[in-house]
């Protein structure tokens, strides 16, 4: 049996032959924003409450740091596996078997009597956050076409970046005026009202594939990633020196786990994630790496942030989070005006921006370094507007771009990679750069500007590679548009040769 390409038997173009709008779309898509919207804020949310966990709880620095990393973790390991059920059993489905998951183990989080209970709510937590996670981007894909769908991950977009910048705002408010018990609970009435309207507004219809679940492909894309992730979400636990021999394990895993898709596709079985996406889909391999590095920057800056504030300052978890509040207001902002732009714009969008927040940024450094430290809150404000506004520009864009050539039926599995390969880069980011904020404290004797001033330096350099590949593309891009002009003009220049070459020989006959 032949193994059937991904990305011709089934092209967007034949996608978008079939497609009728939904008159429910729009509202569809604000249902499973806002579910999106809970998922993703818990990443970073519970970041400013650990302090108030350990004393509640009696827990140990290295326990109370699982409840943050355990989360990322079940989180990061789900999203490939629920996207390609999303993919074969129905994306509405897999949405509200998530999102019940996700309500009843926030509750179950709020409730826990101890941190051995509340690290295993928060696991199946994220568990139940990476089932609900990629079916965002399949629902799009399968919900909208052209500009259409350009707004509508414009909004995923400011989603996905609102929710990173604003958990320590939102976090810092719940302690203010509830216990941190309520950072759990606050997800159950928004999840059950979201859950009711999700049922009603959801299309049934959206299950691609044949149903079979690549078993093989899962356990092992699992335990590669695993591997290479554990040292990095106890790096703080001493994870790096301990499980150094992980990454290896987890590299030979992750071969292994190639040649089985490759095998799966050779006979003509639906693998757990094609290999085509990356080798044959235009811009999606690309964009996946591009997410990567940009994340490692992009998420690793609220801790060194929430360090500094907290510890180096001495603000309140609420000051903490207003004082980054620029920046998740600039991206929100751009992210909107993205999604409406990028069908014209294209890479560009995103080389624009990420140039923004290298200036933002950049700016930022040179503001903990030359200013004096307690006047920092408020003069660190226009930098990181422009770095909000330029990061704006980058998420939304990329991931329209990432994934505006992939079939519908394979949305979910695509989305989850690239949530996935994201999340990779979120996880490196928030290991290596407070672990370098805390050595450079250490090295200069509690100089906390130039400890964050260091973290951020590595941000910067995350941002730079990704902005390496976003000219990349770009230039790509341009040589295929000029490319693709000569052939129709070429094409038009023979159509005239043979009309004008018909045309002389009825001349003739006559």
């Amino acid at each position: 049996m032949t193994a059937r390409p991904i990305v011709h038997d089934t092209p967007p173009e034949a996608d978008a032959d079939r497609y009728e709008p939904d008159p429910r779309r729009w509202r569809a898509l604000s249902v499973t924003l806002v579910a999106g919207f809970m998922s993703l804020l818990d990443v970073s949310i519970v970041s400013v409450a650990l302090p108030t966990l350990q004393r509640d709880l009696g827990a140990s620095a290295a326990a109370v740091q699982w409840v943050v990393s355990g989360y990322a973790l079940t989180f990061a390991l789900m999203l490939v596996p629920a996207g390609r059920l999303g993919d074969a059993l129905g994306r509405r489905r897999m949405f509200l078997v998530g999102l019940a998951g996700f309500v009843l183990c926030s509750a179950a989080a709020g409730a826990a009597p101890s941190v051995g209970l509340l690290i295993a709510a928060r696991l199946a937590q994220g568990l139940a956050a990476g089932v609900l996670a990629p079916q965002n981007s399949g629902l799009i894909q399968q919900l909208f076409r052209g500009g259409e769908r350009g707004r509508a991950f414009g909004l995923f977009g400011a989603v996905v970046g609102v929710s990173t910048a604003v958990g320590p705002i939102v976090g810092g408010l719940l302690l203010q005026v509830a216990d941190w018990r309520w950072i759990f609970y606050v997800n159950v009435p928004i999840g059950v009202v979201a859950f009711v309207l999700a049922w009603r507004l959801l299309p049934r219809s959206g299950a691609g594939g044949r149903g079979h679940i690549d078993v093989g492909g899962v356990l092992l894309l699992g335990g590669g990633a695993l591997a290479l992730l554990l040292p990095l979400v106890q790096a703080e636990a001493g994870g790096l020196s301990r499980l150094w021999w992980l990454f290896p394990v987890g590299a030979l895993v992750m071969g292994g786990f190639v040649g089985w898709e490759r095998r799966v596709v050779r006979r003509g079985g639906e693998p757990v994630f094609d290999p085509r996406l990356v080798t044959e889909t235009r811009g999606y391999g690309l964009g996946a790496a591009l997410g990567t590095v940009y994340f490692v920057g992009f998420s690793g800056i609220w801790l060194v942030f929430a360090l500094f504030f907290q510890t180096g300052l001495g603000l309140t978890p609420l000051q903490s989070g207003l004082a980054v509040t620029p920046f998740a207001l600039g991206s929100a902002t751009a992210a909107v005006v993205a999604g409406r732009l990028v069908e014209r714009v294209g890479r560009l969008l995103t080389v624009v921006g990420l140039v923004g927040v290298l200036i933002g940024l950049g700016a930022t450094v040179a503001v903990l370094l030359l200013v004096p430290a307690d006047a920092v809150p408020w003069a660190v404000a226009p930098a990181l507007l422009v770095g909000g506004l330029g990061g704006g520009f980058v998420i939304s864009p990329n991931i329209t771009m990432t994934l505006r050539d992939v079939p519908v039926r394979m949305a979910g599995a695509a989305g989850g990679g690239l949530q996935t390969a994201q999340r990779f880069g979120a996880v490196i980011g928030t290991a290596a750069l407070p672990g370098l904020f805390y050595v450079v404290l250490g090295a200069t004797a509690q100089d906390y500007p130039a400890a964050a001033a260091a973290g951020l330096v590595v941000a910067l350099a995350g941002i730079a590679a990704a902005l390496v590949l976003a000219v990349v593309d770009l230039r790509r891009t341009r040589r295929e548009e000029a490319a693709d002009r000569e052939d129709r003009d070429r094409e038009d220049h023979h159509h005239e040769d043979r009309d004008a070459g018909h045309g002389h020989g009825h001349a003739a006959h006559s």
